[in-house]
């Protein structure tokens, strides 16, 4: 675990901050200040993973009021050690120094102080390792489904 990093629950990040870590992640999501400020808005728990000030890492959870989810976990590839291989999307390829694990411990404990009954969680590729590893289990017969906005077709 690297000592130098600073982990907050924040209610907000600065909209150009957030923006500017997925730019880096190659993280293709909206720039529009006013729509990250709403995902924020509309998030239960944020937390943050920065070193030297600068954003390395963040992860949220959003709920209903009964069912919750760890909606992202985000780390930089540059903090993800020797076995990240695709480098792209932000995925949590391997989390060496624990700083996702600490980001998304922190969102699934604020989720079951909320009072969730269920925590889900969406991962492909080796985020299925990361997830199982804190402890979710693989839902049979799920199938991911998605509806884009009207007019852009389907988004990857």
């Amino acid at each position: 675990m690297l000592e130098d990093v600073v982990y907050a629950t924040v209610d907000m990040v600065p909209a150009a901050d957030l923006a500017e870590f997925y730019r880096r992640q190659g993280h293709h999501t909206t720039n529009e200040p006013v729509k990250l400020e709403r995902m924020m808005k509309h998030t239960l728990c944020f937390v943050t993973a920065r070193r030297g000030g600068e954003l390395i890492g963040i992860a949220r959870g959003v709920t209903d009021g009964v069912w919750g989810r760890l909606a992202e976990c985000k780390l930089d590839p540059g903090y993800q050690g020797p076995a990240c291989v695709t480098r792209t999307d932000g995925r949590i390829e391997h989390d060496s120094a624990g700083i996702a694990r600490a980001m998304a411990q922190r969102v699934i404990e604020a989720l079951w102080a909320y009072g969730v009954e269920r925590i889900d969680a969406l991962a492909y590729g080796t985020e299925v390792d990361f997830c199982e590893e804190l402890g979710f289990k693989r839902m049979p017969g799920v199938v991911p489904m998605q509806l884009a906005t009207p007019g852009e077709g389907t988004k990857a």
